[in-house]
């Protein structure tokens, strides 16, 4: 991996979401790791260090207060699936 950082600005519903989609990798490699699979150990290892990061984050930046964001806020922003 490449040891250069970069600033970007994130906001607190595209942290939810990275933190969500983390989770769920880090279910795969969990399982994939648990059925012998070469190199899923090394990897969940990097996810859930990297999810770690992501929810530090996301405390550091919450806002204050009662919201009306989230996780599912976005997806009713989103609209209907179908």
């Amino acid at each position: 991996m490449n040891n250069k950082t970069k600033k970007l600005e994130v906001s607190h519903e595209e942290l939810d979401l990275i933190a969500s989609a983390l989770e769920t990798q880090m279910k795969i490699l969990n399982m994939q790791a648990n059925a012998g699979g070469h190199g899923a150990l090394a990897r969940l290892n990097e996810v859930k260090r990297l999810l770690a990061t992501v929810s530090s984050r996301r405390e550091k930046g919450k806002p204050s207060g009662p919201q009306k964001t989230g996780m599912w806020s976005l997806l009713r922003a989103m609209g209907p699936a179908i």
